[in-house]
């Protein structure tokens, strides 16, 4: 980590990319693009967490006992709803003992402000990593809400953020804001439109996933 308040890792592996291709494609019917959208998921999840700390410890095997390490402390999980329960299964399978919190976050598509309908978290995150799963960062007001959250209940920083792509517009608002923030994602695209997606971006993610709502 450097100095920055907000730094990016841009994580380009071939199965990263492969995934992002496919959760790009306008053709990639709603079922195949939650099962990429949960690949990407588990890819950059394995790189945000692979600074966690962990402790020394001992196992019995079958045969004698081991050294071993095990995670020091769970960290917590808080999805970003709708699109970031894409997430939060990959999230599981990799942390099935971490906490999983709520932010719900809808967006004013007039002013393109953020709109909270539910907050669901621990009363307090002292000590415990937390890491913000998100599949698009494009103007970063919902992620600077929800992290601003998170260290009202004294979340440890950097706060760690899983994005599968970003708009750079977001990341300088984010760099604006203060916050210490670590975003792992696996591309930084050209910019936003006058809508406020991310150009070239992948859609309305939570539309992709689960159909536009009624």
């Amino acid at each position: 980590m450097t100095t920055e308040s907000v730094v990016v890792t841009l994580v380009d592996h071939p199965l990263v990319v492969d995934a992002l291709a496919r959760i790009r494609d306008r053709d990639t019917p709603n079922a195949l693009f939650r099962q990429n959208l949960e690949r990407i998921g588990t890819l950059l999840l394995a790189t945000a967490t692979a600074t966690l700390p962990t402790v020394e410890t001992t196992v019995t095997t079958p045969l004698t006992e081991a050294p071993a390490r095990r995670l020091a402390v769970q960290p917590v999980v808080v999805p970003i709803l709708r699109a970031g329960l894409g997430f939060v299964h990959a999230a599981q399978e990799l942390l099935p003992d971490a906490d999983v919190g709520f932010i719900g976050i809808s967006r004013d598509e007039a002013t393109f402000a953020p709109k909270p309908y539910v907050n669901k978290l621990p009363e307090t995150l002292a000590d415990r990593p937390v890491i913000v799963i998100d599949p698009m960062l494009a103007t970063g007001g919902s992620l600077i809400h929800t992290c601003e959250l998170l260290v009202e209940r004294d979340a440890p920083v950097p706060i760690t953020v899983v994005c599968a792509l970003c708009a750079p517009e977001g990341i300088d608002r984010l760099r604006e804001s203060g916050l210490t923030l670590h975003i792992v994602t696996a591309a930084i695209d050209d910019h936003l439109n006058d809508h406020a997606f991310i150009v070239p971006g992948l859609g309305d993610a939570g539309d992709r996933q689960f159909g536009p709502p009624a």
